[in-house]
């Protein structure tokens, strides 16, 4: 059995919940694929990406403090839907911790890349 697997069951039996996640997006306004935006997220922070060849690849933000902390997944757009890319920025410690994150990496990014990027939520 997978160590997550036998994590998430230990917890269970205790009676612990599922940490929280908290969401925030940033969209970018350029074409680019999921692979790439990855590897340049991973780049831009110096942190490699995680799960790679998965259905739900990240780049962590920092390192957690005490198993609390913020990753990056991206979201590409559906079949035939033109871009945005939706970066979306998550984490386990509130939901001003995510949108202080993904500001951060807003600006690191437009730096980074010159992409054109906006927040998908209220600033």
């Amino acid at each position: 059995m997978m160590q997550p697997v036998r994590d998430f069951l230990a917890a269970r039996l205790r009676g612990q919940r599922d940490p929280v996640e908290y969401c925030a997006t940033i969209v970018v306004l350029s074409a680019v694929t999921k692979l790439d935006a990855l590897a340049i997220v991973a780049l831009a922070v110096d942190s490699p990406v995680q799960q790679q060849r998965t259905t739900r690849p990240y780049v962590e933000l920092g390192a957690p403090v005490d198993g609390r902390g913020a990753w990056v997944e991206i979201e590409i757009p559906k079949f035939g839907e033109p871009p945005p890319l939706a970066i979306d920025v998550y984490s386990t410690v509130s939901d001003d911790h995510a949108r202080l994150q993904a500001l951060t990496l807003m600006a690191t990014l437009e730096g980074y890349t010159g992409w054109s990027i906006r927040p998908d939520f209220a600033v």
